[in-house]
């Protein structure tokens, strides 16, 4: 091997970046480096590795970004919370600290459509995922499908371990289409397994009582509403809808 002075500035560089790609420094080579560097080199080391910290955690950000597959990224910035009841005792601020990922605790987001129980949801997710956490945005029908389709290729329990690994799990519109029993079955599974283990946002527009229709099965729903609902908070979202609403101004614009 060359020594370095024997060196071109690109070959040195080269060196540097092929070596630098395989080193995770032991606490004694940097004692060593420490005590017979000079005061510039130490200052350079530090500025290259929080630059290198910098961009693994940003790169980390944009991997649960896109693992989370939201349709669309949301932002808790300007959200209205107005028409929104929190649960005696606990704040806007509260969920926005997510303390509730940490403590594997649930939401049902429940109101009429257009309301922003979505919008809130994703962004949630989406401020989970730029704090480190691991999420997952489903529609519930697409959930379903997702689980019938795993079944029938004999891929279930890896969908289940897949879907195990997040920290956040969105189930989004639930109740707005009806499910077989057998989607229920597979949905309740996904459902349960989240108990105590990792937190939970459902969206929708069916009150607990009639969760029963939605799943075809009245003993499947009692079960989920008590494991959601045991370490879960129910936020209702009142108002007009705002879909309703823009489409009005549009309206106004126009005439």
């Amino acid at each position: 091997m060359m020594e370095a002075e024997q060196m071109t500035r690109g070959q040195l560089e080269a060196e540097f970046s092929a070596l630098a790609r395989t080193m995770y420094f032991t606490g004694s080579t940097v004692a060593a480096f420490a005590k017979g560097a000079t005061r510039g080199q130490l200052a350079a080391v530090c500025d290259l590795i929080r630059s290198e910290n910098a961009t693994r955690e940003e790169n980390k950000r944009a991997r649960l970004l896109k693992r989370a597959k939201f349709p669309a990224v949301k932002s808790v910035e300007g959200f209205d919370f107005t028409e929104v009841s929190m649960p005696d005792g606990y704040t806007v601020d509260d969920m926005l600290s997510l303390g509730f990922v940490e403590a594997a605790q649930d939401f049902v987001f429940y109101g009429g459509c257009g309301r922003g129980k979505t919008h809130l949801s994703i962004a949630l997710g989406v401020l989970a995922t730029e704090r480190g956490y691991r999420v997952r945005y489903f529609e519930t029908a697409s959930l379903v499908l997702a689980l019938k389709d795993a079944v029938a290729d004999n891929r279930l329990e890896s969908a289940l371990k897949d879907i195990a690994k997040t920290d956040l799990l969105i189930i989004d519109e639930y109740g707005y289409i009806p499910i077989d029993i057998e989607g229920a079955r597979l949905l309740y599974q996904v459902m349960s397994a989240t108990y105590e283990a990792r937190s939970m946002i459902v969206t929708t527009n069916i009150e607990f009582g009639k969760w029963g229709t939605v799943l075809g099965d009245a003993h499947l729903a009692t079960a989920t509403v008590d494991r959601i609902m045991h370490h879960g908070r129910l936020v209702e979202f009142g108002g007009q809808s705002r879909r309703f609403e823009e489409a009005l101004v549009m309206g106004r614009s126009e005439g």
